[in-house]
């Protein structure tokens, strides 16, 4: 049995509402972005930022339902601005034999966090 990583969530095009420094390092995330996107709480994820093509590890805090809010905490607030653009995926461990008809979870969001196609 040989395992592989695939691409388990992706939320595409979030906007960053804002940036904490000081702040236990992490990503908050609106819990029904988290819900729909199948990302769970202290998941760790990939950050890419559009605007600058910074690329960063971090791991998922909760957020207020219906908040819409993205919120950059600790030393990853160093990395975005209020309004960038980002890709914020997660990653699966599976076995090679299920890959074929693997399915990642894809959301597309708006500049205002709204589900626009998943």
């Amino acid at each position: 049995m040989k395992n592989i990583t695939l691409l388990k969530s992706k939320l595409h095009l979030a906007s960053i509402t804002q940036t904490k420094l000081f702040y236990e390092g992490s990503i908050t995330i609106d819990r029904n972005l988290m819900d729909e996107a199948d990302i769970k709480p202290h998941e760790k994820v990939q950050v890419v930022n559009l605007n600058n093509g910074k690329r960063f590890e971090t791991y998922v805090i909760e957020g207020e339902r219906d908040s819409n809010d993205i919120c950059l905490n600790g030393a990853a607030a160093r990395l975005a601005e209020k309004g960038d653009r980002v890709i914020i995926l997660s990653y699966i461990r599976i076995d090679e034999k299920n890959a074929e008809n693997w399915k990642p979870n894809i959301i597309i969001l708006d500049e205002d966090n709204e589900i626009k196609e998943k």
